[in-house]
């Protein structure tokens, strides 16, 4: 089995606020992968005094152990109870009513000799291949089908649009998020390999358009992820308008990409 990983952060004078990690069961005949993208947040820090590194650390810990120690959960049921576990950590001293405590993007794989369990929770993106070479994205569009003028007002997308129905949601402090998730299974043997990406990975097909899920998923599995996250950075850094864009006031963003060869 052939594992990579890459994460790189946006900006080296900030923290990563991605996480990742590939868990692999003691029989060898399993295993699972657990990405998130951490939401930067607000200037007042949200009502919380943890960062969102301490809370994508946290609960992709969590996620890890779980997915891997407890497989006949649902992965669904694993981020419950990963959120509630994390949540528990610091409720006693932080706001986690607020719209901006700390959260994440998921994107969840598990797989076993029978099956190949997916769930993404927002913009992070799973990429199947099945053995004919066919590259099926996983996605939760929520976000991504919004109207851009309502994203660019904080108080709109906090007050209306984050975790709200009719809007979009990700891993913050409540465990009913996960009947949100996009979320199934297919059988091994339709899956040879996979990649979990976060948003900032992803630009090299959603923002630049430089090739389809297809394009990429090849680029990764024959280059690396880190031959993706450096197309990113040339990409970035040679739009001169990049922030207008992008939309986004981040010209660089964390970039993780996860690939594993089943």
């Amino acid at each position: 089995m052939r594992t990579e990983l890459v994460s790189e952060p946006g900006d080296r004078a900030r923290p990563n606020e991605d996480f990742a990690s590939v868990g692999l069961s003691a029989s060898g005949q399993g295993g699972s992968v657990v990405l998130l993208d951490g939401v930067t947040p607000p200037a007042d820090g949200g009502g919380c005094l943890h960062s969102v590194p301490w809370f994508t650390a946290h609960l992709g810990g969590a996620l890890t152990e779980l997915t891997v120690s407890l497989p006949d959960v649902p992965l669904a049921e694993a981020l419950s109870r990963a959120v509630a576990r994390t949540a528990d950590t610091h409720a006693r001293t932080c706001d986690l009513s607020h719209p901006r405590t700390p959260q994440a993007t998921v994107a969840l794989a598990r797989w076993s000799p029978e099956t190949v369990e997916y769930l993404v929770l927002c913009d992070a993106t799973l990429l199947l291949a099945s053995p004919g070479g066919t590259v099926s994205p996983v996605r939760d569009e929520r976000l991504a089908l919004l109207p851009r003028a309502l994203l660019r007002s904080a108080a709109t997308v906090d007050g209306t649009l984050r975790n709200k129905e009719g809007g979009f949601f990700t891993a913050a402090a409540d465990p009913a998020v996960a009947d949100r998730a996009v979320a199934g299974s297919v059988p091994r043997t339709e899956v040879v390999a996979l990649a979990a990406l976060s948003d900032g990975a992803t630009r090299w097909t959603e923002t630049f358009r430089e090739g389809d899920w297809t394009s990429l998923f090849t680029l990764v599995r024959e280059d690396g992820p880190r031959a993706l996250v450096k197309k990113v950075r040339v990409l970035e850094d040679a739009d001169a308008t990049a922030r207008a864009f992008l939309g986004t006031g981040k010209t660089h963003d964390d970039a993780t990409a996860v690939y594993v060869d089943l």
